[in-house]
């Protein structure tokens, strides 16, 4: 079984290689072109092809990871959409609810109002209603709907979405009104709430369903391109998309969903740190990892807490400060990348990010243009990077160019040295990093010294202990590869698909019997979706879930309650929502009656997995291994110090190596940063566990 795993980033392209049969695995980056992502994808599949020997016609799967989904929004770069809607309710997706991004700001922007997804002249209403309880209180009127897809086609509308009221009770009115639309104007892409995301609360579902439309036309026109592309090159596999939720997505999920891509390329990191978290954690111990994945534009923050990858709250699931109702995994996105430019601002101070100079033209080190100092500069300056190592030297990287850009743009106007100005910009960028950190931890109640830090991306590893340090964690993993960590990722998760109905009824006077058969019409929604990507049944897995909250909150919280096979007890599900309500919020109320708002259903279908290999014994002494030894710069209390450090390469350690720091560990896609009170250890399958000497006396 040969597996591909493919991933763009906002400066390099990563694509991954595993041969399960021979366990060969190999790993390849190129520069992303951002004008057409495919074309970068492409150039290394068929790069990687080459280096391995393999025919492209014996690739078995393709899995993908792609932000044109999240860049779409993010530029603002969807399609022009329109909107038929309940008559009267228009504007529900402009007025929205109380809440502002900013609550006492009166020059906020609010997205969905300066940059709506559908603009108010196509919105068009019909008449009919749904009622409260399901019923049917107004037919619907199908030829105001033909006449409103008329008027779409006419204006060259060639998206629309349908969302009416309370169509998640029953969505009758919305499966006419799409046959109608599709009747009139058969060229256009048709998307209803029902299908989106079946849930109470209108502004969000309309505005979720409204997204997808807006992004759903150019994404699925992406991945069908690149799939004929695939196909050119003699790739004869079937393309996966990895989905927010952190499943794999079949073609036909991406074209009825593509809103489900928001997140694709992050979650494919988060799902990787898990994987090679979860050998160096002792069989009686559960995986709690913070995940830093630092590529060359953002960092990605997420969290696994008891074993479980952390999903993001309903009421917290948004991209662009758009609102967005799918399973999303929880994940902390910032401006702080290897590209991320260095500036002083109008006022004098002295800021990183959250512009990048992206792949083009990159940071000055890079000669390809770029005259602004970067991240990456700053670590250039000190001494951090060789050429000879980054990329395998394929780069080219220009060493002197870097230190001029940052004395002319940042330590003559600070007044300062440009080996300080370079450590203040890696300080800055540190703080930004570990701040959005306590924002997923110390803010949720959770200490992250009783976390592993597992550091990749590109840049990662090379800030890794700095943070480590700043948060009092313990102990740092850097993964094998972990340049290339979320391809590798890609190729460990499964297809993955969600379900879910709304309920609405107090816990204690919920029927046992009526649960079970709901729960049962859920799983066998779910199964026979994974059954028609054909996947056995032994290969299926359900997980059950039921959104709670006390009898007059405004939100709820997820509850897991089992597997299709049984449903616990009633009481089981109050004990674990009232311990879910404690560790979230810090206080729970055991006497208030529980409300039991949606029922869910998660099917995932196995798919082949890489596999993590042992590397092996040393072949040399620790002291033999350092092909070079020179001056880098790290800071501290005092003055900056010039520390003479080797520079190792990581293929050459073996399993049980140890360290002590200053040291450099350089491999092709990233570097690992060991400060001077830091030691580094090999793992048995080659990651690299980093420990604060201090901390461990």
């Amino acid at each position: 079984m040969k597996l591909l795993g493919v991933d763009i980033g906002g400066t390099f392209t990563d694509v991954y290689f595993v041969d399960n049969e021979t366990g060969e695995q190999r790993i390849h980056k190129v520069s992303t072109t951002p004008d057409d992502p495919s074309e970068g994808a492409l150039t290394g599949i068929r790069e990687l092809c080459a280096m391995t020997d393999t025919d492209p016609g014996e690739i078995d799967y393709v899995l993908h990871g792609t932000t044109i989904a999240t860049n779409t929004v993010l530029e603002y770069d969807g399609v022009e959409t329109g909107m038929i809607t309940t008559e009267n309710y228009r504007d529900i997706t402009h007025i929205g609810r109380h809440q502002r991004p900013q609550n006492y700001s009166i020059q906020q922007s609010v997205p969905w109002q300066d940059r709506p997804l559908v603009e108010r002249r196509y919105k068009k209403t019909v008449p009919e209603r749904i009622a409260a309880d399901g019923s049917v209180e107004r037919e619907l009127e199908e030829s105001a709907v033909a006449d409103a897809a008329a008027e779409f086609r006419e204006a060259g509308v060639d998206s629309i979405a349908i969302a009416f009221l309370f169509s998640y009770l029953n969505d009758a009115h919305e499966r006419r009104a799409k046959e109608i639309v599709e009747e009139v104007h058969p060229d256009a892409y048709v998307t209803t709430s029902n299908e989106v995301y079946p849930q109470f609360r209108e502004f969000e579902r309309f505005t979720t369903t409204a997204m997808n439309a807006f992004v759903g036309p150019p994404v699925i026109e992406y991945a069908a391109r690149f799939e004929r592309q695939l196909a050119d090159l003699g790739v004869d596999a079937d393309l996966h998309v990895m989905q927010s939720n952190g499943g794999i997505a079949t073609e036909e999920m991406v074209r009825q969903t593509p809103v489900s891509l928001l997140l694709s390329g992050p979650a494919a990191g988060i799902l990787g740190a898990k994987w090679r978290s979860d050998a160096t954690v002792p069989d009686d111990e559960a995986t709690d990892v913070i995940t830093l994945d630092m590529g060359g534009t953002s960092a990605d923050i997420g969290i696994v807490a008891d074993d479980e990858i952390v999903e993001a709250n309903v009421r917290e699931t948004e991209i662009g400060g758009y609102p967005v109702m799918i399973p999303m995994i929880d994940i902390e996105t910032i401006g702080a990348g290897g590209g991320s430019v260095a500036y002083v601002d109008p006022g004098g101070a002295f800021r990183v990010g959250p512009e990048s100079a992206g792949a083009v033209p990159g940071p000055v080190a890079y000669d390809r243009g770029g005259e602004e100092p970067t991240v990456t500069d700053a670590h250039v300056t000190l001494g951090r990077i060789r050429d000879e190592f980054f990329l395998g030297g394929e780069l080219g990287l220009e060493t002197a160019a870097p230190r001029e850009a940052i004395e002319s743009a940042l330590a003559d106007p600070l007044g300062i040295d440009p080996i300080e100005a370079s450590l203040g910009v890696l300080e800055i960028v540190n703080t930004n990093m570990a701040n959005a950190i306590r924002s997923k931890t110390v803010q949720k109640g959770r200490d992250p010294g009783q976390f592993t830090l597992v550091a990749f991306g590109g840049a990662g590893p090379l800030h890794a202990a700095s943070i480590a340090r700043e948060l009092d964690i313990p102990r740092t993993l850097v993964p094998s590869n972990p340049g290339v960590l979320s391809a590798v990722g890609l190729s460990t998760t499964d297809l993955q698909y969600d379900r879910i109905t709304t309920e609405f009824s107090l816990l204690e006077a919920v029927d046992r019997d009526a649960l079970r058969e709901e729960y049962a019409g859920l799983t066998a929604a779910v199964t026979d979706q994974l059954r028609d990507a054909d996947v056995d049944g032994d290969r299926i897995e359900v997980e059950l879930s039921a959104d709670c909250r006390y009898e007059g909150q405004g939100y709820e919280l997820s509850v897991p309650i089992g597997t299709d096979e049984s449903v616990p007890d009633l009481e089981a599900i109050r004990e674990t929502f009232d311990a879910m309500h404690e560790a979230e919020f810090g206080h729970n109320f055991p006497d208030n009656a529980v409300e039991l708002v949606n029922l869910r259903a998660t099917a995932r279908g196995r798919l082949p997995s890489s596999e993590r290999v042992p590397i092996g014994d040393p072949d040399a002494a620790i002291d033999d291994l350092a092909v070079d030894t020179r001056d880098v710069y790290f800071g501290g209390d005092g003055e900056p110090t010039a520390y003479a450090t080797p520079f190792v390469e990581r293929r050459a350690l073996g399993a049980g190596q140890e360290l002590a720091g200053p040291a450099i560990i350089a491999e092709t896609d990233s570097t690992i940063l060991v400060p001077p009170d830091f030691t580094a250890r090999v793992l048995e399958y080659g990651d690299i566990e980093l420990r604060n000497d201090a901390v461990h006396q």
